[in-house]
C-alpha cells in the first residue's frame, strides 16, 4: 500500500545493468535450453546471458557439463553453433583443443611457453542440472540446487503434465527496452490485459484472476471462460490459465495441452532478446500441427501488443517528469515481489 517501484534510472543506467549481468543473471538459476538437446553423449548446445557466453555438453561418459565459452589463449568463443554434436571441443581461431570434459588437450605451436601448464588452463566449469524438459546453469556458487530454487512450480507443473508436452517451434523478438519492463509487463496480475490485449481479456475471467508469490518465483492464475469461435478461444482451452514467473527472467505459461517458455536475455540497458519456445501435447497428427499453428499465431499477436507497450513505457521512463511508480495493491502484487529480489541482490553485492 505505500510501496514505490524501483527508480526509473535502473531501466536504463549503465551501472545497474553491468551490476544485473554479475549479480542477478550471474548468480541465479539460469534456464538456457532443452534436456533433448543434451541427451545424448557429444550432444551440445551454446547460449548467452548477460554477455556471458555458455556452452552446456554431455560427455562420453554421459555427465552433463557447462563451461563459460571462452577459450583461454585469446577468449574467441570455442563453440559458435546453437546446438549440434561434437567428438571434442575445438577453437576455430588459433585450434586450441578441449576434450568434452573441458580439458585442453591441444594448443598447436605453443613449445617454450614458460610457466604454462595444460591441466591448469581447460574451460572453467560451472554448475548444470535439469529439470523435466528444461536445463538450468549457474555461473556463481549455488545457494540451493535447482529444485529447491524452482519450488513449487516442479509440484504444480507435474501435475498439469508439463513433461508430457512436446517441443514445436520457436520466435524470437528483440524489443527496445530493458529487460525489467518486459518483466514487469508480464507481472502486472493481468493489469494491462483489458486495455492491450483484447482477444486474449475475452477468454479470461479477469475477475477472479489471481496472483501466489512463493520463494523465487510466483505464478498467476485464472479461470478461463468459454468464448465460442474467438481465435483465442479456439485454442486456450481448459479450465485455468497458470503464468509461471521464474526468478528473474524465466516465464512459463500454461493452458490444457499447451505450453509456451517466454526467455528474456538483456542484450543492453534499454535492449532485450525474448524467446518463445511453444509445447503442445501433439505434434504429429494434421489437426493437431493446425491447432498448434494457430496457438502460436494467438500467442504472437499478444506479444505483438506487448512489444509496443514495453518499448513505449521505456522512452517514457527516460522523462524527467518520471522517477518512480506506485502499484496496484489488488493486482500488481507480483511486481512488487520481483522490485524487492531485484534490490535485496544488488544491496547484497553494494555491501
Amino acid at each position: 500500500a505505500k510501496a514505490r517501484t524501483i527508480p526509473s534510472e535502473w531501466y536504463f543506467d549503465p551501472e545497474i545493468y553491468a551490476l544485473e549481468c554479475r549479480k542477478v543473471f550471474g548468480n541465479t538459476w539460469q534456464y538456457v535450453g532443452r534436456s533433448e538437446q543434451v541427451a545424448e553423449p557429444g550432444s551440445f548446445l551454446t547460449t548467452e546471458i548477460a554477455e556471458e557466453p555458455i556452452l552446456v555438453v554431455r560427455d562420453e561418459k554421459g555427465m552433463l557439463r557447462a563451461f563459460h565459452n571462452a577459450c583461454r589463449h585469446r577468449a574467441a568463443q570455442v563453440v559458435n553453433e546453437p546446438c549440434g554434436h561434437a567428438a571434442k571441443l575445438r577453437c576455430r581461431y588459433h585450434g586450441w583443443t578441449y576434450d568434452l570434459a573441458g580439458r585442453l588437450i591441444g594448443t598447436p605451436e605453443f613449445a617454450g611457453v614458460e610457466d604454462f601448464r595444460k591441466e591448469e588452463q581447460g574451460l572453467p566449469p560451472m554448475a548444470v542440472e535439469t529439470w523435466g524438459p528444461f536445463v538450468f546453469v549457474h555461473q556463481g556458487t549455488p545457494r540451493q540446487t535447482l529444485a529447491d530454487f524452482l519450488a513449487p512450480f516442479p509440484e504444480q507443473a507435474h501435475g498439469q503434465e508439463l513433461e508430457r508436452l512436446h517441443f514445436s517451434s520457436r520466435r524470437d523478438y528483440e524489443l527496445q527496452c530493458n529487460w525489467k519492463v518486459f518483466i514487469d509487463n508480464y507481472l502486472d496480475g493481468g493489469y494491462h490485459v483489458n486495455t492491450v490485449h483484447p482477444g486474449l481479456a475475452g477468454a479470461l475471467d479477469y475477475a477472479n484472476y489471481r496472483t501466489e508469490v512463493h520463494g523465487y518465483n510466483s505464478v498467476q492464475v485464472s479461470p478461463l471462460k468459454a468464448v465460442g469461435d474467438s481465435a483465442v478461444g479456439k485454442v486456450r482451452t481448459g479450465t485455468h490459465a497458470y503464468y509461471w514467473w521464474i526468478y528473474p527472467n524465466l516465464m512459463i505459461n500454461l493452458y490444457q495441452g499447451v505450453a509456451d517458455t517466454n526467455l528474456v536475455l538483456p542484450l543492453g540497458p534499454d535492449r532485450c532478446r525474448v524467446i518463445f519456445d511453444f509445447y503442445f501435447a501433439d505434434i504429429t497428427s494434421e489437426e493437431a500441427i493446425r491447432f498448434n499453428e494457430d496457438s502460436v499465431a494467438v500467442a504472437h499477436q499478444v506479444q505483438l501488443e506487448d512489444w509496443g507497450v514495453c518499448e513505449e513505457v521505456q522512452r517514457g521512463l527516460k522523462s524527467r517528469s518520471y522517477d518512480t511508480g506506485r502499484f496496484s495493491v489488488k493486482r500488481e502484487a507480483g511486481g512488487y515481489y520481483f522490485h524487492q529480489m531485484l534490490a535485496k541482490a544488488l544491496r547484497e553485492y553494494q555491501t
